[in-house]
């Protein structure tokens, strides 16, 4: 088997599994190799397949595994292979050298600790030219379409939550600068994007590594002024850091700055929440009561681990009446993984697989019935819409989002009429609901 040469534009064919912050670690990577760059759908057209991996918990594990392992298979079929490369949170929760001996036929292995110099291996196991040390605005390869990009403001977690491996994957906090977040953002901006989410481990922990008393507001101020930047949004908000300072900063600095806020309480009973490590286990009410004072309209997302070590069924049934009483816009439910070298663990009284997965689903069901009642109070309403792109089966209907639905991980708005096109902001007449979704009218 013999290796491809292209003399001309680099052909890869790319896969970014996980959260978003590994997408914009693929974008940055695909972007910062210093040579024109061409998506291919299949494998054996490229010269470069890479997969960026999660290393999360162990399904994201085996799904990362069953990737490689189906690229090797498809590559073992072409006559001319093209160069596999594999990078991620995988890599780093389990070293290049142990899964290089597993999986020998992975070309080059890009660890997490080494993301800097991700470019610069790539670059040399393609016999290209070194890249550039630093590309005004990143160089980002955008996958996402003319809507929306992710802004990954920083890396690695400064907490350390019992059942979570992050920062042993990560590592500490560690801040990019404010210039350069601006840089990327501008970059991303005049590529037409219209929407920018923030993201990061903990979005109130920026700067904090830089010496910086009031970090996150000081980025959204050079960020909010962007020419181009319809909406900014933030996401991952540690429920410590959203103090009321932060608050009335988001209140007064308005318009692009959208008054959402995806703050993960992962559980509402202090007993389970002091388990975990989280420090604000008296009362996480405290929370919402603090940002429905100053923001009373604000649109609220969390997440929830149900079924974690020591859970009780009167623990469970404290958490229902919680996401009943408190109507949040969206939640994401997680059966609790035991995951390797976690504190969580090693801890006694682990619930059964079967008990974990039905108290998920029960908790979904009654989310479900409160999301349904808060967007069937949309219908018959007047509310711009972002179009993201155009569905792949119904000729002149695209999917798309209104200000309190974040790409990817909150449900969408299917939007059809004049002047709808990926990218535009149409003002829409909202017609319809389901449980998750919105449907409208240009």
């Amino acid at each position: 088997m013999t290796r491809a040469i292209f003399p001309h534009s680099l052909k890869v064919w790319s896969l970014s599994l996980g959260c978003p912050k590994n997408r914009v670690d693929s974008e940055r990577l695909l972007g910062s190799l210093g040579v024109a760059m061409q998506h291919v759908e299949h494998m054996g057209k490229a010269r470069l397949v890479f997969i960026n991996t999660c290393g999360f918990i162990d399904p994201a594990v085996r799904e990362s595994v069953r990737a490689v392992v189906d690229a090797i298979q498809r590559l073992e079929k072409c006559k001319v292979k093209p160069l596999l490369a594999v990078g991620g949170c995988m890599v780093g929760r389990y070293g290049a050298a142990d899964l290089a001996a597993e999986l020998p036929e992975v070309d080059v292995w890009l660890p997490t600790g080494e993301l800097p110099r991700w470019p610069a291996m790539l670059a040399a196991a393609l016999d290209l030219p070194e890249p550039p040390a630093r590309i005004p605005g990143g160089g980002r390869l955008l996958s996402t379409g003319p809507s929306y990009a992710w802004l990954k403001v920083g890396e690695g977690c400064r907490h350390k939550c019992a059942f979570c491996t992050i920062p042993s994957i990560r590592g500490g906090l560690k801040s990019l600068t404010a210039d350069d977040i601006a840089d990327e953002a501008k970059a991303l901006l005049a590529q037409g994007v219209r929407e920018l989410d923030l993201v990061a481990q903990d979005l109130t922990s920026w700067g904090v590594d830089l010496g910086l008393k009031h970090g996150l507001p000081s980025l959204l101020e050079k960020l909010v002024g962007l020419e181009g930047l319809a909406w900014l949004r933030l996401l991952y908000l540690y429920p410590t850091g959203v103090t009321p300072e932060l608050l009335r900063f988001i209140r007064g600095c308005g318009a692009p700055l959208l008054p959402y806020l995806d703050i993960p309480l992962q559980h509402a009973h202090p007993d389970v929440l002091s388990r975990m490590g989280r420090p604000f286990a008296g009362d996480p009410r405290r929370v919402l009561d603090t940002v429905r004072s100053v923001l009373p309209h604000a649109a609220l997302r969390t997440t929830f681990i149900v079924g974690y070590p020591g859970e009780t069924e009167e623990h469970f049934e404290s958490l229902c009446r919680f996401v009943e009483e408190s109507r949040f816009q969206h939640v994401g439910v997680f059966a609790y993984q035991a995951e390797d070298g976690t504190v969580a663990a090693t801890l006694p009284d682990q619930v059964p697989d079967e008990v974990k997965q039905w108290r998920r689903d029960s908790l979904m069901e009654i989310q479900a019935d409160i999301s349904n009642e808060l967007l069937s109070a949309q219908v018959g309403s007047r509310m711009q819409v972002l179009v993201d792109a155009p569905h792949p089966d119904w000729p002149g209907l695209h999917s798309g989002r209104v200000w309190f639905q974040a790409p990817e991980v909150d449900g969408i708005t299917y939007v059809s009429g004049p002047g709808v096109v990926p990218g535009a902001l149409v003002e829409c007449d909202i017609v319809e609901n389901t449980d998750y979704d919105l449907t409208a009218l240009a």
